[in-house]
């Protein structure tokens, strides 16, 4: 973990007091996480604050405690209208009062908003860039104002330059207000865009906090080289492990995302498709189901999940290799923000590799866009644990293995596999350069592919030199030896291969290769579920977690008690139209399930529960553990 300096304020004692009356009152938690009490007691000294913490670690209290202490109303710049909405619903239903001002609400119900933030009844305001600007010669400028907090600030580096420009005039908050700290928050940024935040928003000598990005409840997995049959296998596997919980399928294409929704409802799935090509109605009817529980998988391009705070995701799937790492953290982030297990897989292949890094060449800042997806690569073809190589490309060491990665649980296996390498580059240097990597494979195998005809490669003296070594074993073969730099690809000629010196070696002077054993998995047909009529995920009288350990081992009554209190907690949520995350998190239910109180005032004692929701709901949930105790 790491940060530039911790800020130790004059405030003393009665403040740290204050701070664990408002986290016990609203937000139901007896200690902060590392660092939340560092910034909150910096933002109080009337500081600029910059802080990066990992998705789900807890970035909104940093801002929203403060808030609560200072006079006046925190104003909090945010970029989709779906992350406010999950904001203050989040809030309001701890018993704080908060607001969004956007282009969803009636005129009457804006004017309603405006009115109380010039009273000062609202401790929190939510609000876009644009609608900022448009507000603060008015409004803002005649509200007392206790902090800004710009969430999601890497978007100042990366929308802000391109297609929300608003974004890059935030600096003029701190010419207008030079006595209001200003607070950025992201998940994910590097030491460029760190620099261009501060740069951007005008930070005066801001304290920069790094959290840890560990996210050990994470488990990390790679599968390299599956076809089409091979993914629909694994996801449908993935599910069934997860019978009664949420996941989120990304796709590098729209129209994969169309496809794979449609095979899994083949399979009786309740499952959405979400991308850029359907209208703002179907997207935000999408992202509604799948927050209340009415969609168990969303399969989408990555325009899903910024505004998504659902903390009970369990899975999260990437058909496609993402086109960086900083992407793919913030992606896998999304799931198990309750701190409970969640599963991430990643599927890889080099036609994905092909395709982005055509898109790479053909940005606007192509030299950097291929470095972060060669760093992608490297994530995805290395036999090293894999934490300790995200944790790394973000600055942060550690000494030991996860043991929660396909690496740890996995070690790779390797053998001489000089003479394959030496087939496939004769095959490679035979063709002139001038194939693919499914063409090589093709000659290999003796595959009489459209490709090997016209190019007349079934009369190499290769063709059908390998017909003994499987077809996906070929590939992931082949994605070795680009890896260990045989070979190359010309992206710009069409992705033929191309050998290098250190391929010309194995193939003319007898240098070794030693290859990693393909991991084979047990391979069984995909039955086909009968096909039902779409309902709510939570009516699947399924065990919780899915089959996942949880962590205090529930009991199967312990898992009938979980099921009961989901049960009541979605009856709750729907009755208010709220996200049955919004009225407890699944780590709440699991404390429940722990302690089992039996009157309302130990209801209140459990962690996650405030005395907001304490008084709300304390009775009803007492009354169903009541039933099982």
């Amino acid at each position: 973990m790491q940060k530039k300096r911790i800020f130790v304020g004059s405030y003393g004692q009665m403040n740290g007091i204050i701070m664990q009356n408002i986290l016990k009152r609203y937000f139901g938690f007896t200690s902060f996480r590392p660092l939340q009490a560092e910034i909150i007691n910096t933002i109080l000294a009337g500081k600029d604050v910059l802080v990066l913490m990992p998705t789900g670690g807890g970035k909104s209290l940093c801002y929203q405690v403060p808030a609560l202490m200072r006079e006046g109303t925190a104003v909090v710049v945010s970029p989709l209208i779906s992350l406010m909405k999950d904001q203050v619903e989040g809030l309001v239903a701890n018993g704080i009062p908060a607001a969004a001002l956007n282009s969803m609400n009636n005129e009457a119900e804006n004017l309603r908003i405006r009115s109380a933030c010039l009273r000062g009844e609202l401790k929190l305001l939510y609000i876009s860039p644009e609608r900022l600007l448009l507000e603060l010669p008015y409004l803002i400028r005649d509200m007392k104002i206790s902090l800004f907090a710009v969430d999601e600030a890497h978007c100042i580096s990366q929308w802000g330059h391109d297609f929300r420009p608003e974004y890059a005039q935030l600096g003029m908050l701190r010419e207008t207000f030079p006595g209001i700290p200003i607070v950025a928050l992201t998940a994910t940024a590097d030491r460029l865009t760190r620099e261009d935040i501060q740069r951007q928003l005008h930070l005066s000598a801001p304290e920069v906090f790094v959290s840890s990005f560990d996210r050990p409840n994470l488990s990390l997995d790679v599968r390299r080289g599956y076809q089409k049959k091979d993914k629909e296998r694994v996801m449908l596997d993935i599910i069934a492990r997860h019978p009664n919980d949420c996941g989120i399928v990304y796709c590098m294409s729209k129209k994969t995302t169309e496809s794979v929704a449609d095979m899994l409802r083949g399979h009786g799935i309740v499952a959405a498709s979400y991308h850029a090509g359907l209208s703002s109605e179907e997207r935000d009817k999408t992202q509604d189901d799948f927050i209340h529980d009415r969609v168990q998988v969303v399969c989408a391009t990555v325009a899903f999940g910024m505004g998504i705070d659902k903390s009970d995701v369990r899975f999260v799937i990437h058909y496609n290799l993402p086109k960086s790492i900083e992407s793919f953290y913030q992606e896998i982030g999304r799931a198990g923000r309750d701190g409970l297990p969640a599963e991430t897989v990643l599927f890889y292949s080099l036609a994905d590799l092909v395709q982005l890094s055509k898109f790479a060449q053909e940005s606007g800042q192509r030299e950097i866009n291929m470095e972060k997806l060669r760093r992608m690569q490297e994530y995805a073809e290395s036999d090293v644990c894999r934490r300790r190589i995200l944790l790394n490309y973000f600055g942060e060491q550690t000494d030991r293995d996860c043991g929660n990665c396909d690496v740890c649980r996995n070690p790779p296996q390797r053998f001489d596999g000089t003479v394959l390498a030496q087939k496939a580059l004769s095959a490679i240097v035979r063709t002139g350069q001038q194939a693919s990597v499914r063409t090589v494979a093709d000659i290999l195998r003796g595959n009489f592919s459209p490709e090997v005809v016209k190019g007349h490669y079934e009369a190499l003296k290769t063709f059908g030199a390998g017909r003994d070594v499987p077809a996906r074993d070929w590939l992931d073969y082949l994605m070795q030896m680009l890896q260990n730099g045989l070979f190359e690809i010309a992206y710009d000629e069409g992705n033929h291969l191309k050998l290098t010196d250190g391929g010309r070696d194995v193939l003319y002077n007898g240098r070794t290769v030693q290859l990693a054993v393909v991991r084979k998995e047990e391979s069984r047909p995909v039955s086909r579920r009968r096909k039902t009529a779409a309902r709510p995920v939570t009516e699947t009288p399924l065990p919780f977690g899915g089959g996942v350990e949880t962590p205090s081992g529930l009991s199967p009554r312990g898992r009938e008690l979980f099921e009961a209190l989901r049960v009541l907690r979605k009856q709750l949520a729907d009755a208010q139209g709220f996200p049955p995350y919004i009225v407890m998190s699944d780590r709440v239910l699991q404390n429940l399930c722990d302690a089992r109180p039996t009157t309302v005032e130990a209801f209140g004692t459990v962690s996650g529960i405030g005395e907001f929701k304490k008084e709300k709901y304390g009775k009803d949930f007492v009354e169903v553990i009541r039933r099982f105790v």
